[in-house]
This record gives structure tokens, sequence and C-alpha cells, in this order.
């Protein structure tokens, strides 16, 4: 099964960087992994919240296919322990799905369209972490799912 992490924007934090790579790198042990970052908008200081969340949302569909596994990491989703997410990889890949696509939207969220497309939505906390930030621990998190498939010593209970 492949993995696809969808983002809005591009990071240039080096240190962020360094962590996302780290992790990418563990990951190919387990799973093909592919990161894509869609461009930030550009002119949407005359757009308002709605506007800017419809056209963020058209880039992102534009690059889900329709077999494809959608799942959002939104603030309103539901949240899991790293056990729990564990299962949740393990569940999806057992029912033969080819990709599960996880997407970081915008500053604003998802449009009503994403919403509607996705399969599921998930919450990595009740806090609120900087769309850079995500990055590293979506991906640390990924990485112990598959540790603790693999039966892995890497999570501790």
């Amino acid at each position: 099964m492949k993995i696809e992490l969808m983002l809005m924007g591009k990071t240039d934090t080096a240190w962020i960087k360094e962590g996302a790579e780290l992790y990418t790198n563990r990951l190919k042990y387990y799973t093909t992994l592919s990161i894509k970052e869609i461009p930030e908008l550009k002119k949407v200081a005359g757009l308002n919240v709605s506007q800017i969340k419809e056209r963020e949302g058209e880039l992102i569909l534009k690059n889900i296919k329709e077999g494809d596994y959608l799942i959002l990491l939104d603030e309103n989703g539901k949240l899991f322990s790293s056990e729990e997410f564990a299962h949740k990889i393990e569940k999806v890949t057992i029912r033969g799905v080819k990709c599960i696509v996880f997407v970081v939207g915008g500053a604003y969220g998802f449009s009503e369209e994403v919403y509607s497309r996705a399969d599921e939505k998930i919450s990595l906390s009740k806090m609120t972490f900087s769309h850079q930030m995500v990055r590293v621990i979506f991906l640390e998190q990924l990485y112990r799912a598959y540790t603790i498939i693999k039966g892995e010593p890497y999570h501790h209970k």
C-alpha cells in the first residue's frame, strides 16, 4: 500500500525539513511514502475565507484519484492513541486500499467539497499546531504506527 501526505504550502525551515526527512527515510522500510506539496495560493488579499478554502479545495481534489482513501488531518477529526492509529492503518491496508492520502489543509481548513470527498477525519491533538510542525508530528506518528504494527520496540507502553 502507498501512503501520500499532501500539504498546502512548502516549508523553508531547516530543522522542520530535517525532522521530516528523518522520518521519511525511516518509513522507507515499511511503506511507499510520497509527499506532495501544493503551492500556497497567490494574490488572496481580495478573497474571503470561503473563497480561499474553495480554491485550495480545488487544488486538493485535483490531486486525489478515484480509489484513494482520503483522510483529512482536521481539528474536528477523531482523536486516536498511537496504538489506535496503528490499528487504523493496518485495518485500511487489510481492506485492500491501494493508497491512503492524508491531507493537511490551509490555515482555514477545508472546503465543503473536500469534506464531502473525505473518507474520514482525524485529529493529531486538541491543541493547534502550525502547518509546519504538523509535518514532523504526523510523520513521526506514522513511523510509530508501523513499528507498532511490526511489533518493534520503538513504542513503549
